[in-house]
């Protein structure tokens, strides 16, 4: 089943409104996020890099990290009352208006 992001940061919210604590701390968030991100470097990193795994870590897939990294994100951005979709909105239109000229197009590829 695929879900929206509005389902999925309501999801998180139904998940941390179980806890007395809730969210943590924007600056927090922040840091868990960075620290998610390195998690999903390195193993990306082990995986399409010059670095090999070493034997005593823990298979984890890029997949899964990707997961934690999604799963702080929306944390953050539900402690902050943000709609991630309405920010990826803006951030397309970003995309498509102001950077629009700035790669070079496939010239056969049909839009849609």
């Amino acid at each position: 089943m695929t879900k929206s992001m509005e389902h999925i940061q309501t999801d998180v919210d139904e998940y941390i409104g179980q806890f007395k604590e809730g969210y943590f701390s924007p600056l927090a968030l922040m840091a868990r996020l960075t620290e998610e991100m390195g998690e999903l470097a390195r193993d990306i990193n082990h995986y399409h890099g010059e670095k090999p795994k070493k034997a005593t870590e823990d298979e984890r897939s890029i997949q899964e990290e990707m997961g934690d990294v999604l799963f702080v994100l929306v944390c953050l951005a539900n402690s902050l009352n943000i709609s991630l979709e309405e920010a990826h909105e803006q951030v397309m239109h970003k995309f498509k208006t102001r950077d629009r000229d700035r790669w070079t197009k496939i010239e056969d590829k049909e839009r849609t």
